[in-house]
């Protein structure tokens, strides 16, 4: 019923009278050939380039349900040639009930003419095409044209003015698709794509242009689903097809998450499809969850004992370090105590920030580990807090004294240790240690109950060298005496936390630019100024201690409203390891794979340490730059530190859930090479190599 109305209403627009159509032509042609000289023998690109009024709109290949393609029609000399038509991707055009496939604004439609060989240097030759097209809005008027073009034969010129107009027009065309894709046909024709990089990608929106008419039903909605291994199109066949016949051929239009699209040609052949995966399963398709349970618990524990050694926690093990010489002198009840206290800060942490990772997972945001810094708000706070712990180490304020025969009382000593655990969590986020990552992202394609195992074997496993150091009496039996060395490494403590918090500053430049830098250096005069108040009246009367009580309060209020300026501010980052590096989108990953060119994907943050480590001694030497220019490979920069939906869903699509994260494709290849966390210049070069 639908093509009969459709064709009615072609019928009625070819009879309409003249004053209704006064307006005409709704089309503006011209032919544009991209070479201001051709050599005999060779070929010219030619593009008939379609100025279409606004509202109105010309055909594709397939028109849709109405409607009719343009068709060019060469008068050419002898010996010359035509291709076939190269149609850019086509937009869904509705009207009324209808589906139309076509175009808007100015399609330019390419054709390659091959120049005979005895063509005669120096000579002009003029070619004719003769051309037609429908073009629509309420209706439809056919139209056409004769067109005509001078070609000089002669040395190879490419128009330079014109190079801009040709890329874009190229950019517009679909590319082959680099995977494998069946289809299969029952209550609904699903189009499947065996590819892994597509699952890890996970487009927002799909929908396929069939290259036939009366294969699909063009006004019916389209729907993605994804597989572990690919993606499956579900379509509504058209009316009365039980049987596609051969290949299914047209245009994939994929969108990402970041609103960019890529178009891939589609040559189907029947075959199976396999079954979707749905639900939180869906989001994770194509991630390497190869491990179990208990392996990804004792990955985590491994990987909690090595986040010790990891440069972001080096100023908090320095911390560590102080307690435990408090008790050097015979006190392991309260080591002991302290330990325990200790560890339980540190492994209540981690549980806490894996439960809040989950369930902002499950609520829809795209969050992982580290996730807390990619805030500048809080890259500002644990700054100003690092900064904190430095002026206390220096001596500026105290609170608690750990100076030469002092000791705590058992309950701020307690309380000292579990925040200081707590503090070295804090800190610890920046790092990914070798095991942690592949059990992080183990845990966050898992139930809650599950992801909770694995956050507590990683705490257990970060708190227990503190525990042992606690609980073992002669482990602390090479530390000396109480003596006035421990106020002297108390002073020297302070250094590695005024760089820590330096790193963060560089780091909140990244994020939030010199208007945050600015507001941080302020905070910490600010704080500097609250601490020293704070200490000088300590020795004062009542009225003097609550004087400087106040005037700390009113400081450190202050210093919460200028980091509340923070917030929401954001400054494009600008980290690579290489000139050549380009940003990483889902779209421009797929069209580098799609063209056969390898890819390297280096998943970075500024806040992350191990990133930085990575990036100087390995990706930034000469031997490592050289062998990725001689192999021509790609280089673009996942950089996840502010945040990212589309990287966050690609590290969980690689089983991970924060960064470093290195991928290399070698070019046809469905799955990456994905590299360890700590990179050497040999596993670099063997990777690329092979």
């Amino acid at each position: 019923m639908r093509y009969f109305l459709a064709s009615i209403g072609l019928l009625l627009a070819a009879a309409l009278p003249a004053q209704a159509q006064d307006a005409g032509p709704y089309v503006q042609a011209r032919l544009v050939s991209e070479d201001s000289g051709v050599p005999p023998g060779g070929a010219v690109t030619i593009a008939l380039v379609e100025d279409i009024q606004a509202g109105w709109h010309t055909y594709w290949v397939n028109p849709g349900d109405a409607g009719a393609a343009t068709e060019i029609k060469w008068t050419l000399p002898p010996g010359w040639g035509a291709g076939a038509i190269q149609w850019p991707t086509p937009k869904r055009l509705p009207v009324g009930p209808l589906m139309d496939y076509g175009y808007e604004g100015q399609p330019w439609l390419l054709q390659k003419l091959t120049i005979a060989a005895n063509a005669k240097a120096g000579d002009t030759v003029t070619v004719k095409a003769a051309v037609d097209w429908l073009v629509c809005k309420d209706v439809c008027v056919p139209e056409d044209a004769t067109l005509t073009l001078p070609l000089k034969i002669g040395p190879a010129a490419i128009d330079p003015t014109l190079i801009k107009d040709f890329a874009t027009a190229r950019s517009l065309m679909p590319v082959a698709s680099p995977w494998t894709l069946t289809y299969s046909l029952g209550k609904t024709l699903d189009l499947y794509a065996a590819a892994p990089a597509l699952a890890a990608a996970h487009p927002v929106e799909a929908f396929f242009f069939p290259e036939k008419t009366d294969v699909v039903d063009g006004d019916a909605k389209q729907t993605l689903d994804f597989t572990k291994d690919g993606l499956i199109l579900h379509l509504a066949p058209a009316s009365k097809v039980n049987k596609v016949g051969g290949a299914l051929t047209g245009v994939l239009v994929l969108k990402s998450s970041d609103g960019s699209i890529q178009a891939l040609t589609v040559n189907a052949a029947p075959g199976s499809v396999p079954g979707a995966i749905t639900g939180s399963d869906a989001s994770v398709a194509g991630a390497s969850v190869d491990i179990t349970l208990w392996v990804a618990i004792l990955s985590a524990f491994i990987g909690g004992l090595i986040l010790n050694a990891m440069p972001c926690v080096l100023p908090i093990l320095a911390m560590k370090a102080l307690a435990l010489a408090k008790h050097s002198g015979g006190e392991h009840k309260e080591a002991a105590r302290e330990g325990s206290a200790y560890s339980a800060g540190a492994i209540l942490s981690f549980l806490v920030l894996g439960l809040v990772i989950v369930l902002l997972r499950q609520s829809g945001a795209a969050v992982g580990w580290g996730f807390q810094l990619q805030e500048p708000v809080a890259v500002a706070g644990f700054a100003l807090l690092i900064f904190a712990v430095g002026l206390n180490l220096s001596g500026v304020f105290e609170v608690g004294s750990i100076t030469m025969g002092d000791s705590l009382a058992a309950r701020s000593g307690l309380l000292g240790a579990f925040f200081t655990g707590v503090l070295a969590v804090a800190v610890a986020a920046p790092c990914t240690a070798p095991f942690m990552a592949a059990a992080l992202g183990f845990a966050l394609t898992q139930s809650t109950a599950s992801a909770m195992l694995i956050f507590f074997s990683l705490g257990i496993g970060f708190a227990l060298p503190f525990l042992i150091l606690g609980l073992w009496p002669r482990a602390l039996s090479f530390l000396p005496k109480p003596g006035i060395w421990m106020l002297r490494l108390k002073q020297f403590l302070a250094f590695p936390m005024y760089g820590a918090a330096a790193w963060l500053t560089w780091v909140l430049t990244q994020e939030a630019g010199p208007n945050g830098v600015l507001v941080l250096l302020a905070a910490m005069v600010a704080l500097s100024l609250a601490a020293w108040l704070w200490g000088v009246t300590r020795a004062l009367s009542n009225a003097g201690r609550g004087i400087g009580v106040a005037a700390a309060l009113i400081i450190m209020v202050a210093i919460l409203y200028g980091l509340a300026t923070l917030s929401g501010t954001t400054t494009p980052p600008a980290t690579a390891a290489s000139a050549a590096a380009e940003g990483f989108t889902d779209a421009k990953l797929a069209a580098l794979r799609a063209s056969g060119q390898p890819v390297f994907v280096d998943a970075t943050a500024a806040w992350c340490i191990t990133c930085l480590v990575n990036e100087k001694a390995v990706l930034s030497r000469a031997s490592v730059k050289d062998a990725f220019a001689q192999r021509h490979i790609a280089y673009l920069v996942a950089d996840w530190t502010n945040r990212n939906a589309a990287i966050t869903r690609m590290l969980g699509a690689n089983g991970r859930s924060g960064v470093p994260l290195y991928l290399y494709y070698p070019p046809g290849a469905d799955k990456p090479v994905v590299l360890p966390q700590i990179l050497t210049e040999a596993e670099i070069l063997a990777a690329i190599g092979s």
